[in-house]
C-alpha cells in the first residue's frame, strides 16, 4: 500500500514544487480578527459573477472561489501551495495499481445543517454524481465530474466518456473506500477539487427533486444552486445569500467549524467586473480586498501602502480553434498561419504583469512534463500569409468570441488582448468576425459547446501534475477543439497512465511535441497575477493555485 499522511506528497508524481507564498502566517494573526477595530465584514471583489452555489455544476474560478469558503473536498492543498494535504480525510492511501482509494476519515465534522458527516455522506457524493441523469451529463454542467471520473452509470450521450468510477464504499464510520476501473494521474489530485467537495446527505436529496434544463447551447441551472438556503457544506464560512441584484454572495462564519473558527464573522463576494472599478473601490475603501490587479496598478497600489502580493506562474493563456465551427481550421496550414500570425511578445510585453512569459505549449514551464524540443511558431506576417495561400484560404474569414464583464488570472485584460491578436490577424490577411459575450454562463457555455470557431481561454491548475493541463483539453475528442486526432489522444493517454514519475515526466514531454506537431489551438502566455488588500488587512496565504483560504483573513 502507498500511503499518504497529510501533507506528505506533492500531487501525484511529486512533480515540481511552485513554491510558497505567504504574506503572514495566520499563527501571528490572533483569533479576534474582526473585533480589532470594529470591523466584522471582510468585503472582497471578483471580476465576474459565480455561476452556481453548487460547486459540482461549476467549471470556473469566480464560483470556486465562493464556495470554497463553504464546501471542503476529501483532499486540500497546503496554504499558499500546491502540496496535497488531508482535507475531510485526514490520511489516505492506494492499492498499488491506483484503482482503489481509501480515506480516513476527520471525526467530530458537522455540515451546516447540523447533519454528521461520515464515510455514508462521501459516497452519497460520489453515487449523487455518477449517476447524474439528462442535462447533468452535459459537459458545461458536469465537466469536473467527466475529467475525473468519466462517464455516468447510463451514459445518454454516445460520445459521452467511459466511466471510471466503479464505487464507494462505508467501510465503517470514518473510512471510506472509493474504486475506480483504471488507474489516472487524475489521482488523488483530483479528490482535492472544489467540483468533487462534499455536500450533506439531506441537502443532495432535496437537490436531486430539481432538474438542469438546456436549450441550444443555454443552460438552465436548478434553483437550489442559484439562491443560498439550501447548500450545506461543512466549510469555516456558510452561504447565506446571493443577491444577484447587488453582486453580491454573503457568507457567515460557521461556529461549529471543526478546525480553526474563520477570524471575521461575515465575508462578502461583490462583482465589479473592471479593473478600475475594485481599484478605485479598494482606494475608497468600499471593499477589503480585490484579485487580477492590472499590472499598471501593482506599483502604484504598494506606493499607496496596500498590500499586492503575486502569486507564481501557474496558469496559460491561450486562442482555441474549434474545427467543428469553420472548416479552414481542419487545415494544418491554416491552425498554424493564425498561429505565426499572433505577436506573443507583444502580448506578454504589453498587457501581462512583470514575470509574465511567452507560451510555447499547453502548460506552463514550472510544471513537470514542460518540453523544450516542441515545434515552435514564432511570430511571422509574411509566413502565416504563405501558409494561408498554401492552404487556399487567401481570403479566410472567421469569427472570433471574447469574452466579457470578467477578467481572469492569465487574462487580465480581455478586449485588449482581443484587439491586438484581431489586429494581428488581419495584418496577414484574416477577416475577423467579432463576437463579444458575457463570461457567464454565455462565453462559457458558447466555447465548451463548441460554437465559437476561435475563442480566448485558459487555465489554472488545479494539481501539480502535468495531466491537468494537456489532459484536461487532449485526452480524448472535446467539443471546445472539435477535432478527433488519435495521434494526440494516444500521446496524452499513454503519459498519463505510466506510474514511474520520471518515466512519466518524459512521457508528458513527448504528449508536448505531439501537441505542438498538431497545433491545434495557440498556446499565448502564462502570467503572475496579483491580489490586493486594504492597508489595515492582513491577508491570507496567496495561492499559486489561486486556492486563498478567507477565513485565514482579519483585521489590524
Amino acid at each position: 500500500m502507498r500511503i499518504f499522511k497529510s501533507g506528505a506528497i506533492r500531487a501525484i508524481t511529486a512533480a515540481v514544487s511552485v513554491g510558497l507564498i505567504a504574506t503572514g502566517c495566520a499563527s501571528e494573526r490572533g483569533q479576534d480578527g474582526d473585533k480589532a477595530d470594529g470591523k466584522d465584514t471582510f468585503v472582497f471583489a471578483g471580476a465576474g459573477d459565480p455561476g452556481s452555489l453548487d460547486p459540482a455544476l461549476a467549471s470556473d474560478g469566480e464560483t470556486f472561489r465562493v464556495t470554497r469558503q463553504a464546501f471542503e473536498a476529501l483532499l486540500e492543498h497546503e496554504s499558499g501551495g500546491s502540496e496535497l494535504v488531508g482535507g475531510l480525510a485526514e490520511t489516505w492511501s492506494s492499492n498499488p495499481e491506483g484503482t482503489v482509494w481509501t480515506f480516513n476519515l476527520r471525526k467530530g465534522v458537522k455540515f451546516h445543517d447540523g447533519e454528521a458527516f461520515d464515510a455514508a455522506a462521501v459516497c452519497a457524493n460520489y453515487d449523487h454524481w455518477f449517476n447524474w441523469k439528462g442535462t447533468y451529463q452535459t459537459s458545461a454542467v458536469s465537466y469536473y465530474w467527466q475529467s475525473i471520473m468519466g462517464g455516468f452509470a447510463n451514459n445518454e450521450d454516445p460520445e459521452a466518456p467511459k466511466a471510471n468510477y466503479k464505487s464507494c464504499t462505508a467501510k465503517d464510520e470514518s473510512t471510506a473506500v472509493i474504486e475506480v476501473n483504471e488507474p489516472s494521474a487524475n489521482l488523488p489530485g483530483g479528490f482535492s477539487l472544489q467540483a468533487l467537495a462534499i455536500h450533506s446527505p439531506k441537502a443532495i436529496k432535496e437537490y436531486e427533486k430539481q432538474e438542469a434544463t438546456a436549450k441550444g447551447d443555454a443552460i438552465t441551472y436548478p434553483k437550489y444552486s442559484q439562491e443560498a438556503g439550501t447548500v450545506a457544506g461543512t466549510g469555516p464560512y456558510r452561504i447565506t445569500k446571493w443577491n444577484k441584484g447587488n453582486k453580491e454572495v454573503t457568507l457567515e462564519r460557521f461556529e461549529d467549524y471543526w478546525g480553526e473558527k474563520a477570524k471575521v464573522k461575515n465575508l462578502v463576494f461583490r462583482t465589479i467586473d473592471t479593473e478600475e472599478g475594485r481599484r478605485q473601490a479598494l482606494q475608497a475603501g468600499d471593499i477589503d480586498g480585490y484579485d487580477l490587479v492590472a499590472p499598471a496598478d501593482v506599483k502604484t497600489l504598494e506606493g499607496e501602502g496596500f498590500e499586492v502580493p503575486t502569486r507564481d506562474v501557474f496558469n496559460i493563456f491561450y486562442v482555441g480553434m474549434t474545427q467543428s465551427a469553420n472548416p479552414a481550421l481542419t487545415k494544418p496550414e491554416v491552425r498554424q498561419a493564425i498561429t505565426h500570425a499572433i505577436d506573443r511578445e507583444g502580448i506578454v510585453k504589453t498587457q501581462l504583469p512583470e514575470g509574465g512569459k511567452v507560451a510555447t505549449q499547453f502548460m506552463p514551464d514550472t510544471v513537470a512534463g514542460f518540453s523544450d524540443a516542441v515545434k515552435t511558431y514564432p511570430f511571422d506576417t509574411a509566413k502565416a500569409k504563405a501558409l494561408l495561400k498554401k492552404a487556399g484560404e487567401e481570403k479566410l474569414s472567421i469569427e472570433f468570441c471574447y469574452p466579457t464583464e470578467v477578467t481572469r488570472p492569465y487574462m487580465p485584460a480581455p478586449q485588449d488582448m482581443f484587439e491586438r491578436m484581431k489586429a494581428d490577424l488581419e495584418k496577414a490577411g484574416v477577416t475577423v468576425t467579432p463576437k463579444a459575450m458575457k463570461w457567464a454562463p454565455d462565453y462559457l457555455d458558447a466555447t465548451e459547446s463548441g460554437s465559437c470557431a476561435l475563442h480566448m481561454l485558459g487555465w489554472t491548475g488545479d494539481f501539480n501534475d502535468g495531466y491537468n493541463f494537456i489532459g484536461t483539453w487532449f485526452s480524448g475528442p472535446d467539443k471546445q477543439w472539435g477535432f478527433k486526432d488519435k495521434t494526440v489522444f494516444d500521446a496524452v493517454n499513454a503519459a498519463s497512465k505510466v506510474t514511474d514519475p520520471a518515466a512519466r515526466v518524459d512521457a508528458y514531454k513527448k504528449a508536448n511535441e505531439a501537441i505542438m506537431a498538431y497545433v491545434p489551438g495557440v498556446p499565448i502566455s502564462s502570467s503572475p497575477p496579483a491580489i490586493a488588500f486594504g492597508k489595515n488587512v492582513n491577508p491570507p496565504n496567496v495561492s499559486p493555485l489561486t486556492q486563498e483560504n478567507f477565513a485565514e483573513v482579519s483585521f489590524k
